[in-house]
């Protein structure tokens, strides 16, 4: 049973990063890369700000997550889940299926680095997923209240009628009502235990042996889930304020390249078709980083417009971005590995999980 979802997570992730790759050719192929590598090497040094708003991306993300540890976790030093976070999202954004990968492996290094039960571990990381995705939700329905107008321009264009606006206020609301719900739910304190249940309906005796000898570990992540009856609206809701800021880094990043590529653009039209591209990348979240479908995206918002020598500048804008990603997750990888985090301990945390 876990030979086949190992298997299937295989071949669904690199058939994620095949069409990605297909994409972002097909992308490399209608811009004019000459003239977006002298863009590129005309901002010089000012180039550095890019990397800034990710790494505040990844300092918001990990204050989150410090809130929404069970109530039996009174101390967590910020800057060793810092290392945890890095590591673990550097492994879901860059291997194939990196998702299903990454998130099993934040229990498995909380416990390693810093001695935390694995079911202490597995409601935070169950809760902050959660919370993460209605934040989403959120900031993709406040955005595209304040930027409704433009989506309508746009959508014209894209689209060939006026609904984008509609049609991102629905996407977000879904969004949000379906984390929501899904938090809610595990947060009643028996979401572990009516998973093994489920489970143990699998008519195969080896999964069942296994459920048995876990069964346990469902248990006590249950009764780590309880310690947030009665106080997580008080304590969540800040935590969802801090994860719109941090989905808000990524329009400010987008903001500080199309500035500093001299692009005449206003926070609010970045704004505007960040939210729209942030949801894209998550409905094509089977490929790694967004690979083409963002930067496709990306291309398409600047033709709608108008952005002059669009087949320039939106090449060097997607450039500067996979450049940044690309610093970022060498960084990521060295982080683990200097940390002796090898790939065989990614494997065992993902085997654990299966």
């Amino acid at each position: 049973m876990q030979m086949t979802k190992k298997s299937t997570l295989s071949w669904s992730g690199y058939a994620g990063l095949g069409l990605g790759i297909i994409l972002i050719a097909y992308l490399f192929r209608q811009v004019d890369l000459q003239r977006s590598t002298e863009l590129i090497a005309s901002i010089g040094l000012s180039s550095i700000f890019i990397i800034l708003p990710f790494f505040t991306l990844h300092l918001l993300e990990t204050f989150a997550w410090t809130r929404v540890f069970p109530s039996s976790i009174v101390s967590i030093p910020f800057f060793k889940l810092l290392k945890i976070q890095i590591i673990a999202e550097t492994v879901s954004m860059t291997l194939p299926a990196g998702v299903a990968i990454g998130e099993p492996l934040r229990p498995f290094l909380c416990n390693r680095f810093l001695k935390i039960p694995i079911p202490s571990s597995v409601a935070s990381v169950a809760v902050r997923k959660l919370m993460l995705g209605a934040a989403q939700g959120a900031y993709t329905i406040i955005g595209s209240f304040v930027g409704f107008s433009l989506l309508q321009k746009v959508s014209v264009t894209m689209l060939g009628f006026e609904g984008l606006g509609f049609i991102m206020i629905a996407a977000g609301m879904v969004v949000f009502l379906l984390f929501l719900f899904l938090l809610l739910l595990l947060l009643n304190g028996e979401a572990a235990q009516n998973v093994h249940r489920l489970l143990m309906l699998v008519p195969f005796k080896r999964v069942k042996m296994w459920l048995f000898a876990k069964e346990s570990g469902f248990l006590a992540t249950d009764e780590e889930l309880k310690s947030y009856r009665g106080s997580y609206i008080k304590r969540l809701f800040p935590v969802m304020v801090v994860y719109l800021f941090a989905w808000s880094t990524l329009a400010i990043e987008s903001y500080i390249i199309l500035k500093l590529l001299g692009i005449e653009i206003s926070f609010l039209e970045v704004l505007t078709l960040d939210i729209a591209i942030t949801m894209l990348r998550t409905l094509f979240f089977f490929i790694p980083s967004g690979l083409g479908v963002q930067d496709l995206g990306y291309l398409a918002f600047f033709q709608a417009l108008g952005i002059p020598d669009v087949l320039a500048y939106g090449g060097a804008f997607v450039l500067l971005r996979r450049i940044k990603e690309l610093v970022w997750y060498s960084f990521g990888y060295g982080v683990m590995f200097f940390s002796g985090v090898h790939l065989r301990d990614i494997e065992g945390a993902a085997t654990e999980a299966s």
